[in-house]
């Protein structure tokens, strides 16, 4: 009997960018190139935007591309599910966005931000000085006591905010789909809320998917409202906001305040790893630090697209798109255009040229950008105070994921 061999087909760039297990092995910058030749590419049921010129149009106008129609995640939410997740700040257009956005920003008062910075530095240097070998494990907790301390929730629950975060960016990846963090020391009102932890797997974008985000949200709230302080979650409570605004603010800001630092710290550094003549160079002018920070930031690119809606027919770069359409706008390819960035592959702490998009732009430019910022230079001026250079010290464990370009663990050894 003769043997047929079944080809398999050939993997298109397509395919490659989309598959989760791709990123286990690295962002594909040589995939994400040639379709940036390209520009706007269907692939699957949407249109996916490449360039840096037309990722900020799609950003900057809401009105032709909406953040509310289906949401901001290539993967549709469940029908039943749609109204409550446009309801996020995440998911609206103005003038619904801009009303939120003006809120949260009343709450960030300078008072309480100039407080959050000597805070931050104090806790990147111990976190720093404290390494224990795992450099993406370790530096995870700075923007954890960061938000913690922002909303005012209790150090000792601050795990909660890493699980959920864990939850909801973490799907496509095993190791955190369902991570539980001890509870050891945390308060009553974080056990109480523990309680309704789902363990089935439920889509933690919906409703029912994170119950015990907002039982804690509601507990914390109520406390808040009988002991006000100078944190965003006591001066939250100061404005006219509905229950639904106020855990889907909470939700927000558990997770996006968290998830793109964590992983754009580690990135940051890996970066230095890789190119030891940018680490030399920061480690000799101190005042690149500011433009190494933008660099990692642009280099690794912590979220690597968003979606958005066609709300009437239009077109992009000669390509028509129907009203419906789903466009999906790839920052890790804009901030690598090379009608942008010079050389854009290679890393360079002094760079001086154009906006990366790592916060995206227009009305849902990142509002926590600034804190991102500054916890990411606490944390690189820390390790410049370290008498050596950091080394590499095994194999990168990246997270499964098509959307956060996430590291699991950074192995390292250091001088002391």
């Amino acid at each position: 009997m003769k043997h047929v061999r079944i080809r398999s087909m050939p993997r298109t760039d397509a395919d490659l960018i989309v598959d989760p297990d791709t990123y286990t092995s690295g962002v594909p910058h040589d995939a994400l190139t040639r379709l940036r030749e390209k520009n706007v590419v269907r692939i699957d049921d949407f249109w996916a935007v490449f360039r840096h010129e037309d990722v900020r149009t799609v950003l900057k106008t809401p009105a032709v591309f909406s953040s509310h129609r289906g949401a901001t995640q290539i993967r549709d939410p469940q029908p039943s599910d749609l109204a409550y997740v446009q309801r996020m700040m995440l998911n609206q257009d103005p003038p619904s966005h801009t009303r939120l956005r003006r809120m949260l920003t009343r709450a960030f008062t300078p008072r309480a931000v100039a407080r959050l910075e000597d805070r931050i530095r104090s806790n990147a240097r111990e976190i720093v000085h404290g390494l224990s070998g795992d450099f993406a494990s370790d530096v995870a907790d700075l923007p954890l006591l960061t938000l913690a301390d922002v909303f005012g929730v209790p150090r000792q629950d601050r795990a909660l905010l890493y699980d959920w975060s864990n939850r909801v960016i973490g799907f496509q990846d095993p190791d955190y789909a369902l991570s539980s963090s001890s509870t050891a020391g945390m308060t009553d009102m974080a056990l109480e809320a523990l309680r309704l932890r789902p363990d089935d797997g439920r889509d933690p974008r919906a409703r029912d998917g994170m119950p015990d985000l907002y039982a804690y949200a509601h507990a914390l709230g109520s406390y808040k409202r009988a002991h006000p302080s100078d944190d965003v979650l006591s001066n939250l409570m100061r404005e006219d906001i509905s229950l639904e605004e106020f855990e889907n603010l909470f939700w927000l800001f558990s997770v996006a305040g968290n998830e793109t630092l964590r992983n754009g710290i580690p990135g940051g550094m890996i970066a230095l790893l890789e190119h030891p003549d940018q680490y030399a160079r920061l480690r000799a002018d101190r005042s690149l630090l500011d433009t190494a920070v933008e660099e990692m930031l642009r280099w690794w690119t912590p979220v690597m697209h968003f979606r958005r809606t066609a709300v009437r027919d239009t077109s992009l770069s000669g390509q028509e798109i129907k009203a419906g359409d789903k466009v999906v706008v790839w920052f890790s390819s804009a901030n690598r255009d090379e009608r942008v960035f010079t050389e854009p592959d290679r890393f360079d702490v002094g760079r001086r040229e154009a906006d990366h998009l790592s916060f995206g732009h227009g009305p849902h430019f990142c509002l926590g950008a600034q804190l991102a910022r500054t916890q990411m230079r606490a944390i690189f001026d820390a390790v410049l105070d370290l008498s050596g250079t950091i080394q590499l010290d095994g194999g990168v464990d990246r997270l499964r994921s098509n959307f956060q370009n996430g590291v699991k663990h950074l192995p390292v050894s250091w001088p002391k």
